[in-house]
């Protein structure tokens, strides 16, 4: 690490990513389990790398120095390959700042998480500079990234297969070649995952994402399907949209064409918001899809993190959701008209001087924030 970083990140304070240490004795099982606590903490937080800066005071960002040699990456490694599952990728660097030795340990971004602690099992995570145990919220999405199971095809305990709009169910097999009868629909239903059956119990449930593509009333159990519009222009409007995904892409865009002036890019606030209802965070059960139209910008908020950047400036969609994916685009019938993957050259060029993207790591939303790009008049 050059001495410019570093100085950069002493200035800061500590946040989900960077923690100070004035010392590490690496003596007592105490002290090893506390270091394992905080690097699954800062590795299980959103961001990008970590940092443990040894030798600097918390409060004051004093230079102290560490004099210890006993401190080295492979002992570090031991601890972290011991105590953590899966082990966190780290490195341990020695840096030299005003004569004085700092150590560095960088915990790298992985797609391995959540990581846990061995000994007791907990999911820690870094709410600012403070250590907590990870929510239930926060441990499905992580899980979801990390395909250890696909949150669309969980069942929702209480509904109710009848609550299916039979129309769409029968128009998707249709666009698959299959006719569904009364004989073969529980079948059906059951393999392609749109209703989960009990083995035991003979009861059938709707998945999650069984309620989102074929049933009109989904919000009887699931709320947070919703998009939520206010109009700040004159006097206040607010409009909500629930239903199926299909149906809401559909009555959103023929209200933001409604409402929106023709200053901004309305085709691509649309897109943006077609492609959020596939690959948003539905495991975010307090969140909602908003927009907000102010008098000078269009900010839409999207529950969990559902964009990435590359080295190379562009930006692409998480490919969350790929079970609700494939059932819209069989069933939409607009011939290839609607963009629900942008990425590479599409992604940049749509991107450009046309929208802001924010990732709130501490509230798990990604936030658009449109401009106007031309003057009417």
């Amino acid at each position: 690490m050059n001495e410019n970083k570093l100085r950069n990140l002493i200035k800061k304070n500590e946040y989900e990513k960077l923690d100070f240490k004035l010392k590490i004795e690496l003596f007592t099982e105490s002290v090893k389990k506390e270091l394992a606590k905080d690097i699954c903490a800062i590795a299980n937080s959103r961001g990008g790398r970590g940092y443990i800066i040894i030798g600097v005071e918390d409060k004051t960002k004093k230079i102290v120095g560490v004099d210890a040699d006993y401190i080295t990456e492979e002992r570090v490694q031991q601890i972290v390959a011991s105590r953590i599952e899966p082990p966190v990728p780290i490195s341990l660097e020695e840096c030299f700042l005003d004569g004085k030795r700092l150590l560095v340990i960088v915990i790298f971004n992985s797609y391995q998480k959540p990581y846990q602690i061995r000994e007791n099992g907990a999911f820690y995570i870094r709410r600012g500079s403070t250590t907590d145990i990870m929510r239930k919220q926060e441990l499905l999405s992580e899980f979801q990234k990390g395909i250890s199971f696909n949150l669309e095809t969980c069942p929702i305990v209480n509904s109710s297969i009848d609550f299916f709009n039979e129309e769409l169910v029968k128009r998707y097999f249709y666009l698959k070649g299959i006719k569904i009868s009364k004989e073969n629909r529980e079948f059906l239903l059951s393999s392609s995952n749109i209703i989960y059956k009990n083995n035991i119990s003979g009861k059938s449930m709707c998945t999650l994402g069984g309620l989102l593509v074929f049933s009109d009333v989904n919000s009887i159990y699931i709320p947070h399907n919703m998009i939520k519009i206010r109009n700040l222009l004159g006097e206040e409007q607010t409009f909500i949209i629930r239903g199926n995904i299909l149906d809401m892409m559909k009555s959103m865009e023929k209200k933001i064409r409604e409402i929106v002036p023709n200053e901004y890019h309305v085709a691509l606030i649309i897109d943006t918001i077609r492609n959020i209802m596939i690959y948003r965070d539905y495991s975010q059960y307090n969140k909602i899809v908003e927009v907000v139209l102010g008098k000078k910008e269009l900010t839409v908020y999207c529950p969990g993190e559902i964009v990435k950047r590359y080295r190379d400036g562009r930006i692409g969609y998480i490919k969350r959701n790929m079970w609700i994916y494939e059932k819209i685009i069989s069933l939409d019938s607009r011939d290839g008209e609607m963009n629900y993957n942008l990425g590479g050259k599409e992604v940049k060029e749509s991107f450009t001087n046309k929208v802001k993207v924010i990732i709130v790591n501490e509230e798990n939303i990604t936030k658009f924030i449109f401009n106007k790009y031309r003057t009417i008049g």
